[in-house]
């Protein structure tokens, strides 16, 4: 079994979720009880509703529970390198374009590309992984290949995160 990177900031939020999601349990149970006693549950969309929740709810509890024994929590305020690892934000400059972007390097269950961050997983997360600054990278992502350089690196912890 595979560890997960993530970090402590993410895994809190994980942590909270479950807790919210675990709350949630007895309000979904209570709706379900409701509609079985309007009666006929063939053309009950109330039932309906609440038996559809339920199912979501339980596989995204299922889902986090079975993730969180393959943590690995690292704290990335504590993070350096000269390489890129996880944890590291990385502007990277498109060469064909001459656009920048920033990006913080996180585990698959935290990253948000709207937050600047992005999976250490993903085709762009795989391809920086063990750079430096300076070295050119080719991404084929589903626009086609793209060739970007490190134009810096560097570890700013939970502040880095917006």
């Amino acid at each position: 079994m595979s560890r997960i990177p993530i970090s402590v900031e993410g895994f809190k939020r994980l942590e909270k979720e479950l807790e919210e999601l675990k709350k949630e349990r007895p309000a979904v149970i209570q709706a379900i009880k409701e509609a079985r006693e309007e009666g006929d549950l063939r053309e009950n969309a109330g039932y309906d509703a609440a038996r559809e929740r339920q199912g979501l709810l339980e596989a995204r509890i299922s889902h986090i529970e079975s993730r969180m024994i393959r943590f690995d929590v690292i704290d990335i305020d504590m993070l350096q390198s000269d390489r890129v690892v996880f944890g590291a934000t990385v502007t990277l400059e498109d060469l064909d374009s001459g656009e920048s972007r920033t990006y913080t390097l996180l585990g698959p269950d935290e990253a948000d590309h709207t937050r600047g961050t992005i999976s250490i997983e993903s085709p762009v997360g795989r391809a920086l992984l063990g750079k430096r600054e300076g070295d050119e990278v080719s991404v084929q992502i589903p626009r086609g290949r793209v060739d970007y350089e490190i134009v810096s690196l560097a570890f700013q912890g939970t502040a880095g995160l917006k």
